[in-house]
């Protein structure tokens, strides 16, 4: 690939261009050096059990190290709010609670094993992208057990997978955090 080729990564109806992706060196070759991009204050919904005590500190260490940069909510939506018994009602109820917790301003990015598989670098040109937009903020969504619903997979702008590996949701809700604070 030469330096002139462009990678382009269609998703969701949002359309991302990246000049060579494989030149990112040091953060050498970042299409928003030098620019002014707008830091949308940041949402992260997760959808789960009550959080390990080391996991809980994490989050709250990358909160107060990226308040510097744009504020961030960290929302715990409880996973099953309605006690159902079957696997899809809960996902159901989930999807609701979650969809429901979202404005129409927002900037969608959903994690998903079938996501985008993208490397930290192009993450942070999506998250670029998305302050260059309309939006007034990004909101990241942690599905729970079953995953996510059909109405949040349809609001979603974006559905990226943060590892080829199973993750947790608590790990990684810690891997998200750090990306977004790499960015």
């Amino acid at each position: 690939m030469t330096m002139a080729t462009a990678v382009g990564i269609s998703a969701c109806g949002v359309s991302l261009q990246w000049t060579n992706p494989n030149s990112y060196s040091s953060g050498k070759g970042c299409k928003y050096a030098g620019q002014s991009v707008r830091a949308l204050p940041i949402r992260i919904l997760t959808v789960g059990k009550k959080r390990l005590p080391g996991v809980q500190l994490l989050v709250d260490e990358y909160i107060a190290k990226l308040k510097s940069y744009c504020h961030v909510d960290d929302v715990q939506i409880r996973s099953n709010p309605k006690n159902a018994r079957n696997a899809m009602a809960q996902v159901d109820d989930e999807d609701i609670a979650v969809i429901n917790l979202i404005t129409s301003n927002d900037w969608v990015v959903i994690l998903d094993e079938r996501g985008l598989d993208l490397s930290s670098e192009h993450l942070a040109e999506l998250l670029g992208d998305a302050g260059n937009t309309a939006a007034s903020r990004l909101s990241f969504c942690i599905g729970g057990p079953y995953g996510h619903g059909q109405r949040v997979r349809k609001r979603a702008n974006v559905s990226i997978k943060l590892s080829s590996m199973v993750l947790n949701h608590q790990i990684a809700l810690v891997v998200l955090m750090e990306q977004i604070y790499r960015r």
